[in-house]
């Protein structure tokens, strides 16, 4: 047998090694139990690949991200497997892995019941015991059909070849190149257990799935379409360890609680009415006090900082957005027209930037009155499909705090740095602390405008981004089509990441709307224009915030920030008085003068998670006073009116937590 050298790489680390011809990716990495893949110029493989001369070989750990995606790609399969075996009947879609988990398609006769997925789960449990080998063969396109000829779904995928979207997960199965199918084999008898069309690569064995659960059910469309079968999907989550799915669980669990769409009903904050529409909410009472306080704090600091505000209307004419591009780019996330005034197309506005344009070119500029801030609580209309559609996450009607500066080429750094630290310092006041940062750069297959200015745009943003101090993430081909972006990423109390603000830095609009100014020397110049979205969505901050508090805001935000609770009828008449005259100081207090007892009265304000329950009997009606009670069952008694009004007040000013 001749020599083959390899290089084995970990981390910065490089080991040259002399092996035998046939040797495998495994063997390279003999007795490293985490080690489950491995990666070759790039490509990830299955442990059972075997190395050639001069490549350079690298382990994929379990608890890397390739590797948690192995790990679920493999567990989606074993499900498949359970799947038809309990179910003959099944057709196969795709499987792919996904955030935190995996799920796989299936055309069923009937919806899957949580029966069903109990016994899925105990046949899967009894395929990982097994021990079944992952084996990658590679098939011609007529092979993989005559296999295939009883999955449907597989054989339209066969027809996918080489030009599979990432979109509707499909490259997971027919990616560029050559057509394979995984066999799932008996450790013992070298029998096919079952099949599946993958590219792969796969766990070495069903033995190294440490830990899994399946989740739920839901319908899904065959690949995203509308216009396709409706198919069953079971969604799962792996782990590396059983201490990981465990932490994980309790994390969604705590995660559910803190569902916006759950409290928003449990606190009658909003809703979304089936008459109305999907994605289209409806805020109550108390939902409007928060989202009001939201943009009034919100208009105040822009007002600081030198904002002015405009309004633009919710439809325009089509030519609008052809002008801008949105026409070519965004059309399958605009609604349909309306056709109005004998055939013109009217569109719901999906942004605000191209009016905005309008408000900038609607007389002469000069040099002068740049940097100019227009600023807008701007509602927007998207057309999000159905299955996409979440709460106030993704809605399909929303408010955007929105606002676009013109300002010269020599201004656009120090504007875009004083834009970025505003943006998070407002953040920051909301109670969001912990953040990153994103920098989006040119999809080469969807953008307007020449490289050279996208280039300088993007570095622009590189070195603004910098200056903050906060890690920089890169989002290779995240860009819109005019122009890259950085966005501000959020963690929450539980640590989730949500994305926050953007900027971005845009050459293009300037052009295609023709803007221009007087520079000092009296010639005509091009702006440019900064996009900027502070909250993203009000209606999308207001979810963000409302599970990040788990409903219970601070008292700036909270819809009631006070609650008079008497210990009995003849205490009544005291808390008015003494909500009276927090109110002539802006403060949000009620009294429940209700028959409930007063227990029942406390038990209601915790569940409305209200920060001050204030509480008045004999003692504190004697002596001009009030107690106080907070969420976490601590009190305070005995506080005179006048100075229990001034900590609520100054707890409010300072927008505390309490």
């Amino acid at each position: 047998m001749s020599d083959v050298r390899v290089i084995i790489q970990r981390d910065s680390e490089r080991e040259e090694r002399v092996v035998t011809t046939g040797t495998t990716a495994a063997e390279l990495f003999a007795g490293e139990r985490s080690v489950i893949a491995a990666r070759v110029a790039g490509e990830l493989k299955d442990l059972s690949y075997q190395v050639q001369d001069g490549e350079t070989v690298e382990g994929v750990e379990i608890s890397s991200e390739d590797g948690l995606n192995i790990l679920r790609h493999s567990t989606a399969h074993v499900m498949a497997q359970a799947v038809q075996e309990l179910f003959p009947e099944a057709k196969l879609g795709i499987g792919p892995p996904v955030r935190d988990g995996f799920y796989y398609d299936f055309d069923v006769e009937k919806p899957f019941t949580p029966e069903d997925l109990k016994a899925i789960e105990k046949k899967m449990q009894e395929i990982q015991k097994r021990g079944q080998r992952f084996s990658r063969r590679v098939v011609t396109d007529e092979a993989a059909r005559e296999e295939l000829a009883g999955e449907p779904y597989k054989l339209e995928l066969i027809g996918l070849k080489g030009s599979a979207s990432h979109d509707d997960r499909a490259d997971v199965e027919v990616g560029a190149g050559e057509l394979t199918i995984y066999d799932n084999i008996d450790a013992k008898t070298g029998e096919l257990c079952w099949k599946d069309l993958c590219r792969g690569p796969h766990l070495p064995t069903t033995r190294n799935i440490p830990a899994f659960k399946l989740m739920r059910n839901a319908a899904a469309y065959w690949r995203g379409s509308e216009k396709n079968p409706m198919l069953q999907r079971i969604y799962g989550t792996a782990w590396p360890s059983k201490e990981e799915l465990k932490a994980h669980l309790e994390f969604l669990a705590e995660a559910e609680k803190r569902d916006h769409r759950k409290l928003g009903s449990e606190l009658d904050l909003f809703s979304i009415p089936e008459q109305i529409g999907s994605g289209l909410a409806v805020f109550h009472p108390k939902g409007g006090i928060i989202r009001r306080v939201m943009e009034d704090y919100s208009r105040r600091r822009h007002e600081e900082e030198g904002y002015e505000f405009v309004y633009t209307p919710h439809a325009t004419k089509g030519k609008l957005f052809e002008t801008s591009g949105h026409l070519d780019w965004y059309a399958d996330g605009m609604y349909p027209p309306m056709q109005l005034d004998e055939g013109v197309d009217y569109y719901l506005k999906p942004m605000n930037c191209p009016m905005h344009n309008l408000i900038f070119d609607a007389r002469g500029r000069s040099y002068r009155e740049l940097p100019l801030r227009l600023f807008e609580f701007g509602t927007v209309y998207r057309y999000e499909k159905s299955g996409v559609v979440h709460g106030l996450t993704r809605a399909r009607g929303f408010t955007q705090d929105d606002a676009h500066i013109y300002c010269t080429r020599e201004q656009m750094s120090e504007e875009l740095d004083k834009t970025l630290t505003f943006v998070l310092n407002l953040l920051r006041d909301y109670g969001l602390t912990d953040f990153y940062l994103e920098l989006s750069t040119k999809d080469p297959e969807k953008f307007v405008g020449s490289d050279e200015a996208w280039e300088e745009a993007t570095e622009t943003l590189r070195q603004v981004a910098e200056k903050q101090g906060l890690p920089l993430v890169p989002d290779p081909g995240g860009a819109a089509f005019y122009g890259p972006k950085i966005s501000v990423q959020a963690k929450d109390a539980i640590g989730r990441t949500w994305q926050m603000s953007t900027i971005q830095l845009d050459f293009n609009l300037p052009e295609r709307f023709d803007l221009e100014y007087t520079a000092a020397d009296g010639t005509k110049t091009r702006p440019v224009m900064i996009h900027r979205a502070l909250f993203g969505s009000i209606e999308r901050f207001f979810a963000v915030l409302l599970e990040h508090y788990a409903g219970a805001f601070p008292a700036w935000l909270a819809p009631v920030q006070a609650l008079g609770i008497p210990i009995g009828d003849a205490h009544v008449d005291h808390l008015e008085k003494f909500a009276d005259a927090a109110r002539k100081q802006g403060l949000r207090v009620e009294v429940d003068s209700s028959s409930d007892r007063m227990q029942k009265k406390i038990r209601n304000a915790q569940k409305q998670k209200v920060p001050f329950m204030v509480i008045a009997g004999d003692e504190d009606m004697a002596n001009g006073a009030v107690s106080f009670r907070y969420r976490d069952g601590s009190q305070e008694n005995g506080i005179p009116v006048d100075e229990a009004i001034a900590k609520i007040a100054k707890v409010v000013e300072e927008r505390a937590q309490v």
